[in-house]
């Protein structure tokens, strides 16, 4: 039931002279991205009076958006125009680009296909297509589930970006107890980059866990229940395939693939995903994981990402 009262309508074209100030002032500094300009410089080029630039200028300071030179007292672009940029990035990725590409993959494979990142400190589901007709099931990924960014959580968020990376999550407080063994880490990472996808195994335990760790930090979780999960996880690194130790004409049970999407640096931005959660031949796991990989250069491209040059 409404109260009867109309709500104002939401002016057409209206323009807000203060907002219009405050964006001419980015747009400046933006176009010079190298450059540092002071008070008087900057009020004189955008013919705004020194008190009114004067208060731009400060709240974009306090902001992080701009940094100011306390010996010079010139002013340049600040740390979160940087975020700012990448989130938009991604948003765009995650946009009409992204969604067109895991529309075709859901399509093709009869396949729920999601996109995600890392957003903070977790991993967060930002897209997710189903086959038309097909039944989600209550551990299929939802857009906005978030995951905690932490062993054993994440390996795939990290392994095609650079070896201090990989090093920095791995140093992270374990969301779940877990063994680590460098050995095989290593070289599933080196596999992975190699081919270009990651192939998750399909485990009894493996698939629940994250439809557990779903918006839950695990060390919120209590200390028996950690140590028992615990004990059901493997090892990091067990979880996956090795391309080079998989053969064309035998079976194996695979939970989804996944491959990364890089920004305008060269490093991951998103990673795309293909639920199997079946048996397929080692021929089936590679037409898919190169399908996949078709489909994040794609998004990569058009995003204008590229590859990091060590691969």
């Amino acid at each position: 039931m409404t109260s009867g009262v109309a709500e104002p309508a939401e002016p057409s074209g209206r323009r807000s002279p203060p907002t219009e100030r405050v964006v001419q002032v980015l747009d400046f500094l933006v176009a010079r991205e190298v450059q540092r300009f002071g008070l008087s410089e900057l009020a004189r080029a955008l013919s705004i009076s020194k008190p009114t630039c004067l208060g731009i200028l400060s709240e974009l300071v306090s902001g992080g958006y701009l940094t100011r030179d306390p010996a010079s007292k010139t002013y340049g672009l600040g740390p979160a125009l940087i975020a700012a940029g990448r989130a938009a990035q991604r948003g765009f990725a995650v946009g009409p680009i992204a969604r067109g590409q895991l529309d075709r993959l859901a399509a093709e494979f009869d396949a729920v296909c999601t996109a995600s990142a890392v957003v903070g400190d977790q991993v967060m589901i930002l897209e997710t297509v189903a086959p038309q007709g097909m039944r989600v099931g209550r551990t299929t990924a939802r857009v906005g589930q978030a995951y905690p960014f932490a062993p054993p959580v994440g390996l795939m968020y990290v392994i095609w970006d650079g070896d201090d990376d990989l090093e920095a999550w791995l140093r992270r407080e374990p969301a779940l107890p877990v063994v680590l063994d460098r050995e095989l880490l290593g070289r599933v990472v080196d596999d992975c980059r190699r081919v270009g996808y990651l192939v998750e195994r399909l485990t009894p335990v493996g698939r629940k866990l994250f439809s557990l760790m779903a918006g839950v930090a695990g060390r919120e979780l209590p200390e028996e229940l950690r140590e028992l999960i615990g004990e059901m996880v493997s090892s990091l690194g067990d979880r996956v395939y090795l391309g080079s130790e998989t053969e064309a004409d035998v079976e194996y049970p695979v939970s989804l693939i996944a491959a990364p999407c890089y920004d305008a640096d060269g490093h991951q931005s998103l990673v795309l995903t293909l639920d199997v959660g079946s048996s397929i031949s080692g021929t089936e796991i590679a037409r898919r994981g190169e399908a996949l990989v078709a489909a994040a250069d794609a998004v990569t491209a058009e995003v204008g990402g590229r590859r990091p040059v060590r691969y």
